[in-house]
């Protein structure tokens, strides 16, 4: 907010229940925002049901949580109030999308949202004597600046880079060519020509990239080496290009995750203290970093007003390469390619399923015939007016149908009703409108989506919905039931794993499986009873072949697709009931309401599950 200079936002920090003193931590508060005190019980309703931090509107009942989101729209509301501030839109980076992934599936968000944050809190509070450990999650940022950078259409500049290098060897040559006359006019000092443009070719090489990087944030042009590159530069296939080098964390361009990383770093440099020049020989590209950032206009002045003085860290010479600890590099999947009982496509891996007792049968739906009267709804309920075609309206219609008449079985008076990846709403406004005694909230991490339910749900005047921008583990409140309308890939799973923290039944319709694959907190098979016949390899295949029920498909590919679809849901199911759960897995009606038809429902034994034969 001090660099962005918002002012439109009241600040308000909650302490910690375990907080001593109020005075001790109020002297980081920035001196430019004025900040208000609120202890947890004072916290509006809908904050308490998220992780801090939170930005509520002014009704009460739209809330965003969690760090990347909360920051991102302290972004758009200063580029809204003023839209000459180039600097602090470019935050969002490339198509807007810097921190827009979810930490549950993206591990560059996590890692700078809650890896690096929670490692160095984590240091701090561990500070010895002793050798100091550098935390390896911070090893690991440093391995990913060594990276070379990816940015839209980069091939210009890297061309430019190439023609620099080019130029350098050209010289190198002539110069070569007269060494030793140099050498015999040389005073025995090394301030020659010849040494000066060596010690400075680092520099005019980087100065490039920099000067590319910081014209993202002024008006200028990024500067041209030629009008036109040489011939043979052009004819260099891109492949042959020299990569270009990270500026900042991101690459070559000031971003919110520069932003976010700062006073992370910043702390962990200055708790180093007398280990801090050699600390940084392991770390010398984040020392890098650091001073590159300061030179970026209105950090400095943003920092100081939070009490942040930042270090004038040398440029050190890096030692040894560090080694990055696995447990933050990606894990690999299990040594799959050694499996040599494997075979490649959806048929061995169902028949090795059949031949231990597993095949993908479907529990009929259980209330196949209901329906809402969309015709007496108020035209707001209708998915028509979620901006869908007459067609796909029809479609919506029965897909909710399907799952609203399950829901409204198992839901009690005064029970919460979350629709996870709720996009516009069009399950929640609908739960809503007909259970006017439940409490319904609407989850998705997509803040144009929400604001189009939230603009729907004020021309019906329901006074029983909530809308939380947040991605999942950013929701923390107690809930009866959970709901999703095509969770795409892993989403899937996140929203089960959800519901059972929570004890809380769900009724879930998949989508996208061909998105499935392992990630920090998932693995598949998902259940024992299926993890012990497949490996993960074979899983994916079913994974992949689920996918290939799209309508213009052969109707031999789309029972196949159906089947697989049926077993990666089974094995969702059959996670679920080795937690307790009762758990089965039924079809839309129609089939035709959408490819993707599979219904997962789960429910503990306190909510009865009507299982049609």
């Amino acid at each position: 907010m001090s660099y962005c200079e918002s002012t439109s936002i009241k600040v308000f920090l909650v302490p910690n229940e375990d907080s001593t003193s109020n005075l001790l931590w109020m002297k980081g508060a920035p001196t430019n925002i004025p900040i208000n005190i609120l202890s947890q019980q004072e916290l509006p309703p809908v904050v308490k049901s998220c992780r801090l931090p939170a930005l509520v509107e002014k009704d009460g009942n739209f809330c965003r949580a969690g760090l990347a989101v909360v920051l991102r729209h302290i972004i758009w509301r200063t580029c809204e109030t003023d839209c000459n501030r180039k600097d602090v839109s470019e935050l969002l980076g490339f198509k807007k999308t810097c921190l827009k992934a979810c930490a549950e599936v993206s591990q560059w968000t996590r890692l700078c949202e809650i890896s690096i944050p929670l490692a160095v809190e984590g240091f701090l509070k561990n500070l010895s004597d002793q050798r100091v450990t550098i935390p390896p999650e911070i090893l690991h940022l440093e391995h990913k600046l060594r990276e070379p950078v990816r940015v839209h259409n980069d091939d210009k500049i890297r061309r430019q880079k190439l023609q620099l290098l080019s130029k350098e060897s050209n010289e190198v040559s002539v110069e070569n060519g007269s060494k030793r006359s140099l050498e015999f006019y040389s005073d025995g000092r090394d301030d020659t020509p010849r040494e000066r443009k060596k010690e400075n070719k680092d520099t005019e090489l980087g100065s490039l990239e920099l000067k590319t990087a910081l014209s993202k944030l002024t008006m200028e042009q990024v500067p041209a080496v030629t009008n036109r590159e040489q011939s043979c530069i052009r004819k260099v296939k891109t492949t042959d290009l020299p990569p270009l080098e990270h500026i900042f964390a991101e690459g070559l361009y000031f971003t919110l995750t520069d932003v976010v990383l700062l006073p992370c770093l910043h702390y962990f440099f200055v708790s180093l203290g007398d280990c801090r020049d050699e600390t940084l020989k392991t770390l010398p590209l984040l020392a890098r970093w650091y001073q590159r950032v300061q030179e970026v206009s209105g950090v400095k002045k943003a920092a100081a007003s939070c009490g942040i003085h930042l270090l004038n860290l040398s440029a050190p010479l890096p030692s040894s390469s560090a080694a990055v600890s696995s447990s933050c590099k990606p894990k690999n999947d299990k040594d799959e390619t050694t499996d040599i009982y494997f075979r490649g496509g959806p048929r061995p891996t169902m028949n090795k399923l059949e031949e231990n007792g597993i095949s993908a049968n479907f529990t009929s739906h259980p209330y196949p015939s209901w329906s809402l009267d969309w015709g007496n709804l108020p035209v707001a309920v209708n998915p028509i007016e979620g901006r869908l075609s007459c067609e796909r309206a029809l479609r919506k219609q029965q897909q909710l149908d399907n799952i609203i008449s399950i829901v409204t079985k198992l839901a009690k008076p005064g029970d919460t009703i979350v629709d996870f990846c709720s996009g516009g709403g069009h399950v929640g406004i609908v739960l809503a409108h007909t259970l006017p005694l439940c409490q319904v909230i609407l989850v998705e991490n997509k803040g144009e989506s929400l604001i189009r339910a939230k603009d729907r749900c004020d021309d019906l005047k329901l006074n029983n919905i909530w809308f939380i921008q947040a991605n999942l583990d950013y929701f923390t409140g107690p809930f009866e039931i959970g709901v999703a309308l095509h969770a795409c890939g892993v989403a899937t799973d996140m929203v089960i794993d959800h519901c059972m923290k929570a004890q809380a039944a769900f009724v879930i319709s998949p989508c996208c499986y061909g998105f499935i694959q392992n990630t920090v907190k998932f693995s598949f098979p998902r259940s024992q009873k299926f993890s012990s016949i497949l490996s993960y390899k074979e899983h994916m295949i079913l994974c992949r072949f689920a996918d290939q029920t799209a309508v213009h498909l052969p109707p031999e590919r789309k029972i196949i697709g159906k089947k697989c679809m049926g077993l990666v849901d089974l094995d969702r199911a059959c996670s679920a009931e080795e937690c307790g759960y009762m758990a089965y897995v039924s079809s839309m009606v129609p089939d035709s309401c959408s490819p993707k038809n599979n219904l997962i429902v789960g429910s503990l034994s306190g909510r009865c599950l009507n299982l049609s034969a």
